[in-house]
């Protein structure tokens, strides 16, 4: 099950939601800062899990507009959930970006360049630090677990600024002895 998949499934465990409440809570609770989930991804995922037996989708009138179609998770939908929720707190997985890709292709740039990039990325983590800080605190109280997930964040966040921050200075110091 994908990261997407196990992150729609929660939220319709959670309580019954039609596509468009499920934006909504990806969107408050800054989920896209951890999972890719776009908007027009979330009806592709829910019809996904729907066909595979984990969903059902029933039309309802939700008071306002037209009725719309509200998912609840199936028996099976639990099992996989709870099953999923269990490998992804247990099992570390690597986290392949492209900044990696970037990482093993620096031999063919510049000093300049590579040096210009980093600082690049390194104010870009500073606006996301900031950007998820921002949520975060915009939205307190939360519970535990939502809590979690914005100080995960946030200590992931800082941990790759501190890095990317030794690893700029290792690559001055390189341009310093080539000098």
């Amino acid at each position: 099950m994908t990261n997407a998949e196990l992150a729609i499934l929660s939220l319709v465990a959670e309580k019954p939601r039609h596509g468009y409440e499920i934006e909504c809570v990806i969107e408050e609770r800054g989920m896209r800062e951890w999972t890719e989930i776009g908007f027009s991804s979330i009806y592709y995922l829910l019809k996904k899990l729907e066909k595979e037996g984990l969903l059902e989708g029933q039309m309802e009138a939700t008071g306002r507009g037209p009725a719309r179609k509200v998912y609840r998770p199936t028996a099976a939908g639990r099992l996989a959930l709870r099953e999923g929720v269990l490998e992804a707190l247990s099992v570390s997985q690597p986290c392949y970006m492209p900044f990696q890709l970037g990482l093993a292709n620096i031999p063919g740039i510049t000093q300049e360049e590579i040096l210009s990039s980093l600082h690049k990325y390194q104010q870009s983590l500073l606006h996301r630090l900031e950007h998820v800080k921002t949520r975060w605190e915009s939205q307190r109280p939360l519970p535990y677990f939502v809590d979690a997930m914005f100080e995960h964040s946030i200590t992931m966040i800082e941990a790759e600024r501190q890095w990317i921050e030794e690893f700029i200075n290792k690559v001055e110091a390189l341009e310093d002895d080539q000098s």
